[in-house]
């Protein structure tokens, strides 16, 4: 009853997901094309009911907040081939205090970094593995999966892979990522190739070598990582009672999580579990932002762009592969494209951890853009807004002690919180303290 397949987004052509294939005959991307006919034979109230159970239970594919809803997902998956580390189900935190400051009706952030390997690549890629694992099952000749990375998918595929027991490929540019990201490939056996290029270099070369089809392609132009990815609107519907807020924030580099969140949301509306569209927000670094040009021209092509170093360092990429279905994202939905700059995205991020947060430089892109939004009133007082976190600040922890430090290149750290070097002694401790509560 549930089935799909591959889609080009260009033409009528198909394909079965058992097939090595990342583009359709005439170039264009790939999607995942379900049945959704086959998705009305149950009632909405069905699927919440379906769903709701299996967010009470303790099937392992049913802790994953990405298998829980397998059906739209991969539904001919068999589920002894899942390969899942209980993605998914992350926290939507309540950032009222910072609604409040900036007049809005309410705002809340998805931590989707609160995950096994720290950000939202997890939910693309349990996806995109299990399927993987499957064919490998089923004797197809696959050696190896492959991705390039400026850290996030770098991790989040190794993880995968060593669950999997299949060898992962990670190819990054060399020196422009942080510490704890190299070392995630590295601790989970990947082979880890650092290039002395940029993203958009190591994205050419490792197409060139997926061309031998022993090696799979792992990057957000394999559209099963979208499939994964498009959960989080399903998560959030469900945490929200069914329902969704007037805007959503994102941010973009590669394009791959603005275009899953619209998916997800096309999903809800075919389902019937909504019945209205929320307004997308791409937000881009300055120092990165084809996406944000093109939309400046109303996206009359993608000029690609070499892209400047920034401290939102996984959306440095310059030529953006899914920049397509993003474009596509922001037509359906009314969209917003935005961007901040390095001060910007580095206030907005310590600004929100005033209140507990604890926020990547992605994450102040985002949070930078909303305020910005804000400030023009492109975004009234009386909506209600969500922006989704994409990584743990825990995973940039240089970029939260630089700042407080006050050593971020070109940064006035507006919320730098000081330490205070004092002496062991109480007096000391007390002088300071009437000074600060």
């Amino acid at each position: 009853m549930f089935y799909a397949e591959f889609k080009s987004i260009g033409g009528e052509d198909t394909y079965p997901l058992s097939q090595i294939v990342y583009k359709g005959n005439d170039g264009s991307l790939l999607e995942v094309n379900h049945n959704r006919s086959a998705w009305k034979t149950r009632s909405p109230n069905e699927w919440k009911s379906l769903f709701g159970n299996r967010r009470a239970g303790f099937a392992p594919a049913d802790l994953s907040g990405v298998w829980s809803k397998r059906e739209l997902v991969l539904p001919e998956l068999p589920v002894e081939d899942i390969v899942t580390l209980q993605e998914g189900w992350t926290p939507l935190f309540n950032a009222q205090k910072l609604a409040k400051e900036i007049d809005i009706k309410s705002l809340h952030v998805k931590l989707c970094g609160n995950s096994h390997t720290g950000s939202f690549k997890d939910l693309g890629m349990t996806v995109l593995v299990s399927q993987v694992n499957h064919l490998i099952k089923n004797k197809v000749n696959i050696k190896a999966v492959a991705c390039a990375s400026t850290g996030d998918t770098s991790a989040a595929l190794s993880a995968y892979c060593a669950k999997a027991g299949i060898p992962s490929i990670v190819f990054l540019p060399s020196g422009k990522i942080s510490v704890a990201q190299l070392v995630q490939p590295i601790s989970n056996g990947s082979i880890v190739l650092a290039l002395d290029t940029d993203f958009d270099g190591c994205m050419k070369i490792v197409q060139e070598v997926t061309a031998d089809k022993s090696i799979y392609l792992a990057n957000s132009m394999n559209s099963l990582r979208i499939e994964g990815q498009k959960t989080i609107s399903y998560e959030l519907c469900q945490e929200l009672g069914w329902s969704l807020p007037d805007v959503l924030v994102i941010p973009g580099g590669n394009l791959g999580n603005v275009s899953a969140l619209a998916k997800g949301i096309d999903d809800l509306l075919s389902l019937g579990l909504i019945d209205k569209k929320p307004r997308i927000v791409v937000a881009q670094a300055e120092n990165a932002n084809p996406f944000y040009c093109a939309y400046k021209r109303n996206f009359d092509k993608l000029e690609p762009v070499q892209a400047q170093k920034t401290l939102a360092s996984a959306i440095q990429i310059g030529n953006p592969v899914s920049y397509p279905k993003a474009e596509q994202a922001i037509k359906n939905y009314n969209g917003i494209v935005e961007q901040v700059s390095e001060q910007e995205l580095s206030d907005a991020a310590h600004r929100a951890d005033k209140i507990g947060l604890y926020c990547c430089p992605h994450t102040g892109v985002a949070l930078g853009a909303l305020f910005k939004l804000r400030e023009k009133c492109c975004i009234s007082s009386d909506e209600s807004v969500i922006v989704i976190s994409t990584a743990h600040g825990l995973k940039f922890s240089e970029f939260k002690a630089d700042y407080h430090e006050q050593k971020l290149n070109g940064i006035s750290s507006k919320y730098a919180n000081a330490i205070h070097n004092i002496p062991a002694k109480a007096e000391a401790v007390m002088d300071v303290l009437k000074g600060v509560i």
